[in-house]
């Protein structure tokens, strides 16, 4: 299977490391997946949001 592969600095990834092992992360690639998922749900609206979002301006007459 193709993994695919980033370049980080050296510095970045010195602090990655030392913040997967101090959070106790089984790797530092764990830690660098939940980082990033996190981050994901942090920044995208699920459609479930949206609706929400949609409601409260309707509701506050900025839709119809």
């Amino acid at each position: 299977m193709f993994e695919p592969k980033i370049r980080i600095p050296k510095d970045l990834y010195r602090r990655l490391t030392e913040c997967a092992e101090a959070a106790g992360y089984a790797s530092m690639d764990e830690f660098i997946r939940h980082v990033l998922e996190k981050e994901i749900e942090r920044i995208v609206c699920t459609e479930a949001d949206q609706e929400e979002i949609k409601r409260r301006l309707q509701g506050l007459g900025y839709l119809d």
